[in-house]
């Protein structure tokens, strides 16, 4: 039996398995917490009087956002997926801009727990208004008395029963067969760039894209496609430049809203930039939408466009690394983990003070999350690369999606930790992740994957 026997299989039956006075409002991070642990139940009458019935609570967004995503309701029996907002007051749904920001348009449901004195509409950015769910104070103080729980980033699958009575070999067999399959597709994606540019297109739209987590992915391979690695080394005293402008970076008033030390450097780029900028800045309404609130220093953009910059400028030892026979991860990781920029190695935006003590361009983590998804799917798919070494690969990085499939796949955090540690095991949990948990809106109850897990051999 392989991987494609659990995505290709039938589904199978299921497994045995009076008014108080107002409350003080908790912080909203508290009323999430309720939320997700289905504190206030799941059945419930909308502010117009429709019925709503949660069918997935779906998974706690902790960037920037709705509150939750891939949620599923009924709404007098009808069927919706899409996103979730809560927030203290109807009226935070246009003070907090959700009205006119296109990253709430797929919202399907507002909670609030105070009304407003005068009539609110909830809509989004498309003009599409949004069922509204009011929390009352009774509800509210029947879900406070309730067992105080620690705040949980997901809620486990029917999975963990089938997945605990497994035996060690046989899970990571699973996760094997789920990292391959992930690398199949990612190769596959990677190669369709290929045939449609070149290697080096491909490559450098794949490294932008990995650059840009933490909410820029897509601008970030938007400005690989508009400033191509192919122009930046052919005007390699630009490369920099370009990058930065076209990306929407630079402008005028850059010069004096920065420290002084900095001013030299914004001068030189924009003496550049003002002259050639006909040539390559997009017009406003195409200018990619970056995300800076809520990033770490290290992820702001301006900091991952410069490291883009730098890396165009060793170019070919990076691509002589990527195609290396065999593929090796260390000297990879070691190059940029080495790579060093005038600037960006002391500072994290194009305005910001000067850091005491160099900052690393492009830290082990990142470069850990290059390989895994972009070059050892590529290696493994041209055998430069065999699981045997793959499997060898730690990686120290856990992040929230990470720790969302541990809980969803084994339970909790602690009975997935021994699948956490390793970078083949980390891509199989996502992949499964991807395929069943993400591709189901009936709360695990029509997923097909605990029972297949019964026949996993």
């Amino acid at each position: 039996m392989n991987y494609g026997f659990l995505l290709e299989s039938v589904w199978h039956p299921p497994l045995a398995f009076e008014e108080v006075a107002a409350p003080k409002l908790p912080p909203e991070l508290e009323l999430q917490a309720l939320w997700f642990a289905g504190s206030f139940g799941r059945e419930f009458k909308l502010k117009d009087g429709r019925s709503l019935r949660i069918i997935q609570f779906g998974e706690w967004n902790h960037g920037p956002g709705p509150d939750f995503t891939h949620a599923a309701i009924e709404i007098d029996g009808c069927h919706y997926t899409g996103d979730l907002e809560i927030d203290s007051c109807t009226s935070d749904w246009e003070s907090h801009g959700h009205s006119t920001n296109p990253a709430f348009a797929n919202t399907i449901l507002h909670v609030a727990f105070q009304p407003t004195l005068r009539e609110m509409f909830v809509r989004t950015s498309n003009h599409r208004l949004v069922p509204e769910l009011m929390i009352t104070p009774n509800q509210l103080t029947e879900a406070l008395r309730l067992p105080s729980r620690d705040t949980a980033i997901a809620i486990p699958g029917r999975c963990v029963q089938p997945l605990r009575k497994m035996s060690q070999l046989g899970i990571e067999r699973l996760l094997r067969e789920a990292s391959l399959h992930r690398a199949s597709l990612k190769a596959a994606r990677f190669l369709r760039t290929v045939e449609a540019h070149d290697f080096d297109s491909a490559l450098f739209q794949a490294t932008a894209e990995v650059l840009g987590y933490g909410g820029n992915s897509l601008p970030m391979k938007l400005l690989s496609q508009r400033a191509p690695v192919k122009m930046l080394r052919a005007n390699p005293l630009h490369s920099e430049t370009i990058l930065l402008g076209t990306a929407g970076f630079l402008d005028a008033g850059l010069y004096l809203r920065a420290p002084e030390d900095t001013r030299e450097y914004l001068s030189r780029l924009w003496e550049t930039w003002w002259k050639i900028r006909p040539k390559h800045e997009p017009p406003t309404n195409s200018c990619s939408a970056w995300r800076t609130s809520g990033q770490r220093p290290a992820n702001h953009p301006h900091r991952r466009v410069g490291a883009l910059a730098a890396l165009v400028d060793k170019w070919p030892t990076y691509r002589k690394l990527a195609l290396a026979t065999p593929f090796s991860v260390k000297p990879m990781v070691d190059f940029l983990q080495e790579l060093t920029h005038d600037f960006w190695t002391f500072r994290h935006t194009l305005t910001s003070a000067k850091s005491n003590k160099p900052i690393s361009i492009f830290g082990k983590n990142l470069a850990m999350e290059l390989c895994a998804n972009q070059l050892i799917p590529l290696a493994l798919h041209e055998k430069r690369f065999t699981f045997h070494n793959y499997f060898k690969h730690r990686h120290s990085t856990i992040n929230q999606k990470l720790k969302r499939c541990g809980i969803r796949l084994f339970g909790s955090e602690e009975a997935s930790r021994p699948y956490l540690r390793r970078l083949s095991h980390q891509q199989g949990m996502l992949q499964i992740y991807s395929d069943f948990c993400l591709e189901d809106f009936s709360d695990c109850e029509n997923c097909p994957f605990p029972e297949q897990l019964l026949q996993w051999r």
